[in-house]
């Protein structure tokens, strides 16, 4: 008996035996990469557009163009770079506004460094190290929008809190 498939219903024993044939004889295949696989990210993200960014090593501000989907912020270089300059996913940070500098707002990680990864001169993907990133829109409205964007895109592990509860402790009992 198949119960909780169709409603509790019996599926036709056919149905089965060729759905087993077909998984059993067709070979699972893991798709391969392919560039298109950045233009699906981004076909309908969140937000999106050129905003300065100021550099983790050089303090330097640079225009870079932000896509903000899936919980993740993308910077490119130009709109039309095929694939990103640095990714930061949006999980247990925060965002705050800036006092020293007009329109600029702060990604914030509770701990030393935000996971995140970016390009290097090479080309290769490599673990960014910012402690935080610095960004600055046109005007205040600007700003307010991407700022409410990414603290929707904000995501929450609920264990993260339990592990720097418990790293705090380690660190007092020392």
């Amino acid at each position: 008996m198949n119960n909780g498939i169709n409603d509790g219903g019996d599926l036709p024993a056919d149905l089965l035996i060729n759905a087993y044939h077909s998984i059993k004889n067709v070979p699972f295949e893991i798709p391969e990469d392919d560039s298109m696989d950045f233009t699906i990210t981004f076909y309908n993200p969140d937000k999106r557009g050129y905003l300065v960014k100021e550099g983790g090593k050089h303090k330097s501000w640079k225009k870079r163009y932000f896509v903000l989907t899936d919980n993740c912020l993308y910077y490119f270089v130009k709109e039309s770079d095929a694939e990103p300059k640095g990714i930061v996913p949006l999980e247990n940070l925060k965002v705050i506004e800036c006092k020293d500098r007009k329109f600029t707002f702060e990604i914030k990680s509770e701990e030393k460094f935000i996971k995140a990864a970016k390009t290097d001169s090479g080309g290769r993907m490599v673990s960014g190290n910012h402690e935080c990133y610095r960004i600055q829109a046109k005007d205040q409205e600007e700003m307010t929008a991407w700022v409410e964007s990414i603290r929707k895109s904000i995501s929450k592990d609920p264990f993260y809190s339990q592990m720097q509860a418990r790293k705090k402790n380690a660190m007092c009992k020392q």
